[in-house]
C-alpha cells in the first residue's frame, strides 16, 4: 500500500512539473514577464523565472548537472549562446517551425534567435554632416580623420567583443589586429559607462561619433530615462555603416532548451510561442529590439530611426562565439581598457 502511494506521489510530482517551465534568463525586462503570462494563459503552463547575469547562471546550470530542473536559458548576445553551447548546456532541438521562421545565420541546432539588435554609429548633425559619413564602414573608423573622436564602451563589454569578432570573421585576425591599433587611438575619452553614456557624449559635443546598440537610443528617445536623456537623443542621428558591402552588424537575444530539461517538449512550445506574431510584436514594442520574423514591424521609435538599411545577413552570428576570446585578447593588446 505504501509503495502504491509512493508511486502515485512520484507521478503527481512529474505531472505538476510538466505543467511548469523553469526559465533562466539574463534579460531584465518587465515586458518579458507580461508575455510569459500570456503563454501561461494560452497553454496552462506556468513560467518560473530565475534571472541573473550570464556567467553565474551558466555556472549554476553546469554545477547542478543532471539535477538541474531548469528547462530554458535565455541570453543576450550570440557569443554567450555559443559559449553555453560549447560547454554542453543545451540539447539539440529539431523544430521545423523554428527552422522555417528563423534565418539560418541567427540560429544553431542548440539555440534560436528571438530578437535582433544592431550596433551602429551616432553623430551630432550640428557637428558632423551626413556627407562626411557617406559610405562609411566600421573599418573606416581607424582613419586618422577620426582622431580623438569616437566614444565607445570598455573592451570587457560583450557587444563590443562580438563586433570585433565579426570583423575577424570578415577581415581576418591580422587585419583586425592592425585596425584595432589605429581605432583605439581615435577614442575621444577613456571608455566607460553604458551605451547611453556614449550617445550622451556625442549629444554634448564631447565626442564626434558614438558606437551603441539601437535600442539604447530608442529607450532615451522614449522618455523612459527622463527628459534630459530624451532631449539628448533628439540631438543625435543614427548612421548605419557598411551599406555598400556586408551590411550593418547584427546581434541577437536567443534561447535554448537545457540539456537536462524535465519538460523539453513544452520548452520547445515556449520558444515557438516567442516567435509568434503576437509575442514578437509585444517584445519589440517594449524593448526596442528588431523582430526576428519579417511580418512584424518594429516599434514606432525604431521605425523613425530608419528600418530600410542593409543588415549583415551574410555573417553567421555563431562566428561571434568562435572569435570572441581572440577578439578580447586583441582589444586588450591594443590598449583598449
Amino acid at each position: 500500500m505504501h509503495f502504491f502511494i509512493f508511486i502515485l506521489t512520484l507521478l503527481s510530482i512529474k505531472f505538476l512539473s510538466a505543467e511548469e517551465l523553469n526559465l533562466f534568463t539574463t534579460r531584465h525586462y518587465d515586458s518579458d514577464v507580461e508575455i510569459f503570462k500570456d503563454f501561461t494563459e494560452e497553454t496552462g503552463i506556468k513560467i518560473n523565472i530565475i534571472s541573473g547575469e550570464a556567467k553565474p547562471l551558466e555556472k549554476r546550470i553546469l554545477d547542478e548537472g543532471e539535477s538541474c530542473i531548469g528547462d530554458l536559458f535565455f541570453l543576450a548576445d550570440a557569443g554567450r549562446l555559443v559559449s553555453a553551447e560549447k560547454k554542453g548546456v543545451f540539447r539539440k532541438v529539431n523544430s521545423v517551425s523554428l527552422k522555417q521562421q528563423i534565418p539560418e545565420q541567427f540560429r544553431s541546432n542548440y539555440w534560436f534567435g528571438i530578437t535582433k539588435r544592431a550596433r551602429i554609429i551616432y553623430y551630432n548633425p550640428t557637428k558632423t554632416s551626413l556627407k562626411e559619413l557617406e559610405n562609411l564602414n566600421y573599418e573606416d573608423l581607424s582613419h586618422q580623420r577620426f582622431d580623438k573622436s569616437i566614444a565607445i564602451r570598455q573592451s570587457n563589454n560583450v557587444y563590443n567583443q562580438s563586433l570585433v569578432a565579426s570583423m575577424i570573421e570578415n577581415n581576418g585576425v591580422l587585419k583586425t589586429k592592425e585596425w584595432l591599433k589605429s581605432f583605439v587611438k581615435n577614442f575621444s575619452k577613456p571608455p566607460s559607462g553604458n551605451d547611453r553614456a556614449q550617445i550622451l557624449s556625442v549629444a554634448s559635443g564631447e565626442s564626434k561619433l558614438a558606437i551603441a546598440n539601437t535600442y539604447y537610443h530608442a529607450l532615451m528617445a522614449s522618455g523612459k530615462k527622463g527628459k534630459e536623456q530624451q532631449n539628448a537623443a533628439k540631438k543625435v542621428k543614427p548612421f548605419f555603416p557598411n551599406q555598400k558591402n556586408r551590411g550593418t552588424h547584427m546581434n541577437i537575444s536567443g534561447i535554448g532548451v537545457l540539456k537536462h530539461s524535465p519538460n523539453p517538449s513544452n520548452a520547445i512550445k515556449f520558444i515557438e510561442f516567442l516567435l509568434s506574431p503576437k509575442a514578437q510584436k509585444h517584445i519589440v514594442d517594449n524593448t526596442y529590439e528588431y523582430p526576428m520574423i519579417d511580418s512584424v514591424e518594429p516599434s514606432t521609435i525604431i521605425i523613425q530611426m530608419g528600418i530600410n538599411f542593409k543588415q549583415d545577413n551574410q555573417t553567421n552570428v555563431s562566428s561571434y562565439g568562435k572569435w570572441q576570446k581572440e577578439a578580447f585578447k586583441l582589444m586588450k593588446d591594443a590598449n583598449w581598457n
